[in-house]
């Protein structure tokens, strides 16, 4: 078994653990069983997320055996926020959004189950072993092992405590539950480590407890590092929305660029996280960022190899060949129609109802120019095209056929400002591209 610790640690994986010197005697003894387990409190998991796949897939890749928990009971209460009360979801909502999450994140485990021959991992669903427990048995059972006070001493608890919004019993209880998984998890497939955020460290500690009172077994946790910007915000922020791993809520082009146009501060501290590469390419990359900046190299390796992660190759190659085909590097033909729309809301689209638009009112109309004078000057000194093309005359109406799948255009303005035009006529009328 490799050291997988030190792999961990190298990458700044490990922010809490139990007893590491015990923990790494029992990961050197033999496959271990481990879990990460994730609530579906919305549709889709974030970027945020990813860290978590981080350490799950470094202790697969050292011959450990994973189990993946969508919490389809604990989603239905929601940990305690620090500020206030969750919003119930409906529990059919939350049965929709664990088949959702589940298929979502089978690829980021199992391509290394089939490709490499590591072990495969195990899905469950911790409503399968709530659902039919009573209160009876909850209180008896289970709250029997756990002090009100050491319960309290939870920051997000506390927080709660100390505000006019107060908590709930049952955002209070959320911890049972959890450290309830560890238990039947360890009695179903017999497993010994629970890892999870740092700011879930008490949720882990409790479960631990739990299986000590209960199964008198010694069981182990890992925390990992709460991931944020340099200026404080939380990762997978941009622009007040939530980058998604699902491409139905977040594009794979908006995937990629997100990563892409990191700040470079960011990028260095992040690329030894997210980023497989051994620990020598990683180094040389974070170097040759510092000595060149401009060349973006962790930025551009963290998209290519997230991008490719969580959406496929075939993806990766689409969002690669975006960025270059709006910049007239390759041809708009290459991509397809979805690639197409995601680019060029996230470049910035303009809806018109008229596909009969003089060029200069639609280099106005997208903000490329402030003005009609502008638009026709831009036009008049070659700086101005539609799908690459340069255009001569400002008064010129895009053709039929130059509207691309979905009724779309491409404006540019010089090499680097490019904004799209959405006109749902064209595109009903069958426009194909030029």
């Amino acid at each position: 078994m490799t050291d997988v610790i030190d792999e961990l640690h190298r990458r700044g994986l490990i922010a809490l653990s139990t007893d590491e010197d015990a923990l790494r005697a029992h990961l050197a003894e033999g496959p271990v069983t481990y879990y990460c387990g994730f609530d579906p409190t919305a549709a889709s998991l974030h970027v945020g997320h990813l860290i978590q796949f981080m350490v799950l897939r470094a202790l697969q890749r050292a011959g450990h055996q994973p189990i993946v928990l969508v919490g389809g009971a604990t989603g239905l209460i929601g940990d305690p926020r620090p500020t206030s009360e969750r919003v119930l979801n409906d529990p059919a909502q939350v049965a929709e959004w664990v088949d959702r999450i589940r298929r979502r994140v089978a690829p980021f485990l199992d391509r290394p189950a089939a490709e490499d021959g590591h072990r495969a991992p195990v899905y469950v669903d911790n409503l399968e072993w709530t659902a039919p427990m009573s209160a009876i048995e909850l209180l008896r059972d289970l709250g029997k092992h756990f002090r009100v006070n050491r319960m309290l001493a939870k920051e997000a608890v506390s927080a709660r405590l100390n505000s006019d919004a107060g908590i709930s019993y049952a955002e209070f209880s959320y911890q049972i539950l959890q450290a309830n998984d560890f238990r039947e998890l360890h009695g179903r497939h017999g497993c010994t480590l629970q890892t999870g955020g740092s700011d879930q460290w008490g949720n882990l500690t409790a479960g631990i407890d739990l299986v000590r009172r209960t199964e008198g077994a010694s069981v182990h946790a890992l925390g990992t590092p709460l991931i944020t910007t340099a200026d404080g915000k939380k990762i997978g922020k941009t622009e007040g929305a939530t980058v998604w791993l699902d491409p139905e809520l977040t594009s794979p082009y908006a995937f990629f660029q997100y990563w892409l146009t990191l700040d470079d501060v960011d990028a260095r501290a992040w690329l030894p996280l997210f980023s497989e590469r051994p620990a020598e390419e990683v180094a040389a990359l974070v170097a040759e960022s510092q000595e060149r900046p401009a060349s973006r190299a962790p930025q551009r390796a963290l998209a290519e190899e997230l991008t490719a992660l969580v959406h496929g190759p075939g993806e990766l190659a689409q969002a690669e060949a975006a960025g270059r085909a709006l910049f007239g590097r390759a041809e708009l033909t290459e991509l397809d129609a979805a690639t197409l729309e995601a680019a060029l809301r996230e470049a910035g689209a303009v809806e018109v109802d008229d596909p009969a638009v003089p060029v200069s009112t639609l280099l106005q109309a997208a903000g490329l120019a402030s003005s009609l004078s502008e638009a026709r000057r831009t036009v008049k000194e070659g700086g101005a095209y539609v799908n690459n093309v340069r255009v001569t005359d400002a008064d010129s109406v895009p053709a039929a056929g130059e509207w691309l799948p979905g009724g779309w255009l491409v404006l540019r303005k010089g090499k680097r400002s490019v904004a799209g035009v959405h006109c749902p006529a064209a595109a009903s009328a069958g426009g194909s591209g030029a």
